[in-house]
């Protein structure tokens, strides 16, 4: 099963995997860089891009089942949609700390602590990771 972890899991998974650690690696490098410029926005509209692409791609995936084919992660995946937009509302109206507090709450809760639970043990990402 561990060789195979990575076969079993569905193209769905593997692109939002791919779309989440490509998610947290520019944004951890947005922190760094120098924010408001024309560098800042261009990797915010790709952030935004692919942090989309992660919620998006979850509606494919229906391993728990909670409530017919969605669980609590759909629900998340929504909030996040809703977070997404809001934050680029924010930056739009120059309303820039909310934008700030925002970005950071959705790297933190959205990709960070969210990716740390999908690698429990018996989780698909899990597998694919550690084997």
């Amino acid at each position: 099963m561990c060789r195979s972890a990575t076969r079993w899991a569905r193209p769905c998974t593997r692109a939002q995997a791919a779309a989440a650690l490509a998610a947290l690696g520019l944004g951890a490098l947005q922190f760094g860089l120098r924010r408001g410029g024309v560098r800042h926005r261009l990797m915010g509209r790709l952030w935004v891009g692919l942090m989309a692409a992660v919620a998006l791609s979850s509606f494919g995936i229906s391993g728990l089942r909670q409530v017919g084919p969605f669980s609590w992660i759909h629900l998340l995946s929504v909030v996040t949609l809703v977070l997404l937009v809001r934050a680029v509302l924010y930056a739009r109206r120059g309303h820039v700390a909310a934008h700030r507090w925002t970005m950071i709450g959705l790297y933190l809760g959205a990709l960070v602590i969210t990716g740390l639970f999908t690698l429990l043990p018996g989780r698909i990402m899990g597998h694919v990771v550690f084997g």
